[in-house]
């Protein structure tokens, strides 16, 4: 293996289990939020309002796996 594979093979690796975890973690909070709302519909814009602040969050940590990927592969 050329070490440019090695590089690109480290790189791949960890951004794809990196964004396992958030997505995972996505799929928890959207399905908590919608179960929520189906208990108590009138405060769904509330609810609605927390989810996405909880997915932003949750996103970050797919952006910092992508970050140090990037940081593996050009450092």
């Amino acid at each position: 293996m050329v070490e440019g594979d090695l590089t690109n093979l480290t790189m791949a690796l960890v951004v794809g289990l990196g964004v396992v975890g958030p997505g995972f973690g996505i799929s928890y909070v959207v399905a908590k939020a919608i179960e929520s709302v189906g208990r108590n519909p009138e405060a769904a814009s509330k609810i609605q309002l927390m989810m996405f602040i909880g997915v932003a969050f949750v996103e970050a940590l797919a952006i910092f796996a992508l970050v140090v990927g990037f940081i593996i592969k050009y450092g």
